[in-house]
């Protein structure tokens, strides 16, 4: 049986993350539920790192990003690809971290208590896109390039775990 366990502050940032991940594999290796899947793993980061508003998913249609599972306020439902944050990291396929949401162009601001953002592309094997992992936080310069190897990593083990096996429910 899975048991969260929240990352100490006095670990390093680094290992923190491996912690987390090791938590992630435990917590997605029997269930077979996207959805299911989808929800406590945000729950899991949301509850163990701290100086978070909102984490969670928004998953690809074939048109738009769609909010899927996440912990926070509630959020803006549809992004268009290359539309604000969540947008620009599922149209480029590359991890946007944002060290001040005001200073990003096209900024979406579902929560205007964030400010600062890290969003990571979620790509299955083929290359296809699913979507996009999204993590906000109310304080200016929250993420950095740790959080980056950190939540890609974490990204990687749900990919693997909670999509690439599971069936579509």
């Amino acid at each position: 049986m899975f048991q969260v366990s929240t990352a100490s502050s006095q670990l390093s940032k680094p290992a923190q993350y491996e912690e987390l991940v090791a938590q992630a594999r435990s917590l997605l290796a029997d269930e077979t539920d996207r959805i299911a899947n989808a929800a406590n793993f945000s729950s899991l980061v949301f509850n163990s790192l701290d100086g978070l508003n909102w984490a969670g998913f928004y998953f690809f249609d074939g048109a738009e990003l769609v909010v899927g599972p996440f912990q926070g306020k509630p959020a803006c439902v549809r992004i268009a690809l290359g539309r604000g944050v969540c947008g620009t990291a599922a149209q480029t396929r590359v991890t946007q971290v944002v060290r001040d949401v005001h200073e990003f162009p096209g900024h979406i601001a579902c929560d205007s208590a964030s400010q600062s953002e890290i969003v990571v592309p979620l790509v299955a094997a083929d290359g296809t896109l699913i979507g996009v992992w999204d993590v906000d936080s109310p304080l200016v310069a929250r993420f950095d390039a740790d959080d980056a190897k950190g939540m890609e990593a974490l990204c990687r083990v749900f990919v693997e775990l909670a999509w690439s096996r599971t069936a579509a429910k």
